[in-house]
């Protein structure tokens, strides 16, 4: 299956092992969760859909990579006791509690959550000593005489021998113990979490084409070559941050991600095309809805793969402003939920400083506890820091102008709510601007019904972010142009049905 698929399974697994009864036991008892062992090759995501399923259900995440320990750290430490055993007294050895099982522990006492994933990554490739200890772990979820606390499920990770010389193979007696999920490489899933986490759009576009490129590990009289889902993420994360200091990004920095040089090389070359494309095509103007004849003479003129680029480039411009439209949004709900909150604070004290300082402390404590958690996603953490720098200036403005009242105060807070309300609508009334550009532009550029207008639609669909705003805000050219996209599919479907029954 794919890491999405796997994805599901696992948050379905977890769902159930945290079923209780009336009684409020669980309805598979702790000792009878099998614990989820996915199997899958380096970089394929498996780190990340942990972190994506602690934040959707929003419970407590623990990860370790089992490389890093010896048997000492995850087993604990020795000493010695005293006891008594039929009158004569005997020097006993115990030991001391895990750092993994402690590392749970710690987390419930400083977020308050009493359940949660406890993952444990690369297990079948620990140090020869902890081996008999990792075996036991699996089968009775105890390191020493600790056991993993209830309401925490396991889930575990392992690389296929062909990836990783250091892998121990499992017995079956261990096997029969786990739940085993056995994962692929799958570029189209890859691409929609690529989607949502702001890839490069060199990095897709490159690879909606060069499809075969996007995981890759062979080995050749140099040793070993690779390309992982990994590699691509951390890539894309670096040219980001190289346009934004006009940094160069060569084949040499290509090849520190991408392993192999073949595909290093194939594409550095595309990215310099990329650039060229992005600087000719004038992407901002496109978007204002100001392109000239000339760029969309271009456009009609060009091959399919640099109006592959040209899509690419016009789907960042617009989700980035989606983006933070989304953000917004979630900053002013926030900050209608502190307003509340404060108003009803103000009007039973006097010092609207102190409220005002005690609302932003509340929500630092809501991102400190979330990071410490595992469970704060990219997004939420970005509204919540907004919201933190909001408050901020609402403090200043308390302080400013040191209002008489609660009522005065709230009223204060309120007229900087209302801008931003106001600043908001003018985003928003952007965004649905540049969709409507964007789609005169390709409307104008490219043929009716061609494949790079189905190609848009799709990408629109495909990223949460456009796909939300275009539910909520509407596009009469993407429904209208995905109504098309669907009736040509279902021709292209009886046609396939008729080619059948007539053979």
């Amino acid at each position: 299956m794919n890491i999405k698929q796997a994805k599901e399974d696992i948050k379905n697994a977890v769902l159930a092992y945290l079923t209780k009864d009336q009684f409020g036991n669980y309805v598979i008892p702790v000792e009878r969760q099998r614990p989820v062992f996915l199997m899958g090759a380096p970089g394929i995501g498996k780190t990340a859909i942990m972190e994506q399923i602690a934040q959707e259900l929003q419970i407590g995440l623990v990860s370790y990579s089992m490389t890093h320990h010896t048997r000492q750290s995850a087993l604990g430490l020795p000493f010695i006791i005293k006891k008594n055993y039929g009158g004569v007294e005997y020097s006993v050895s115990e030991y001391t509690m895990s750092e993994i099982i402690a590392s749970i522990y710690d987390l419930m006492e400083e977020t308050g959550l009493q359940e949660g994933i406890l993952f444990l990554d690369e297990i079948n490739c620990v140090s020869e000593t902890l081996a008999p200890s990792m075996l036991q772990f699996l089968q009775y979820k105890t390191f020493g005489r600790h056991c993993v606390p209830g309401g925490w499920i396991v889930v575990t990770a392992g690389n296929p021998p062909e990836y990783n010389n250091s892998v121990r193979e499992f017995d079956i007696v261990t096997w029969d113990r786990l739940k085993r999920i056995d994962v692929e490489p799958d570029y189209d899933v890859w691409k929609e979490y690529a989607c949502i986490r702001g890839t490069h759009p060199a990095v897709t576009t490159y690879l909606d084409v060069n499809k075969d490129d996007f995981y890759k590990i062979e080995t050749t009289v140099d040793g070993k070559s690779f390309v992982t889902a990994r590699g691509w993420s951390d890539l894309s994360d670096m040219i980001r941050l190289y346009e934004q200091k006009e940094l160069p990004v060569t084949e040499q920095l290509v090849i520190q991600y991408l392993q192999n040089k073949k595909i290093a090389k194939s594409f550095a070359v595309y990215f310099d095309l990329f650039k060229k494309y992005r600087s000719d095509y004038q992407i901002d103007k496109i978007l204002a809805g100001k392109a000239g004849k000339e760029i969309v003479k271009r456009a009609k003129a060009a091959k399919f793969d640099e109006r592959l680029s040209l899509l690419g480039l016009l789907m960042d411009g617009l989700v980035s402003v989606i983006r933070e439209v989304s953000a917004q949004e979630g900053t002013v709900l926030e900050l209608v939920n502190c307003l509340k909150l404060m108003r009803a604070d103000f009007a039973v004290e006097k010092d609207f400083v102190e409220v005002v300082k005690r609302r932003a402390e509340a929500e630092q404590k809501a991102v400190l506890i979330g990071k410490k958690a595992g469970n704060l996603s990219t997004d939420r953490e970005y509204v919540l820091n907004l919201t933190l720098a909001a408050l901020d200036e609402h403090l200043a403005l308390i302080v400013e102008k040191a209002p008489a009242s609660g009522e005065a105060a709230f009223k204060l807070l309120k007229s900087d709510f209302d801008k931003r309300k106001k600043a908001l609508a003018k985003l928003t009334t952007q965004a649905e601007a540049n969709l409507a550009n964007v789609f005169a532009f390709c409307e104008e550029a490219f043929e009716e019904g061609s494949q790079e207008l189905l190609i848009f639609v799709t990408e629109l669909t495909i990223n949460s972010y456009s796909a939300h705003f275009i539910s909520k805000y509407g596009c009469e050219a993407y429904f209208r142009h995905n109504k098309e996209m669907l009736f040509t599919e279902r021709k292209k479907d009886i046609l396939a049905e008729i080619d059948a029954l007539m053979k």
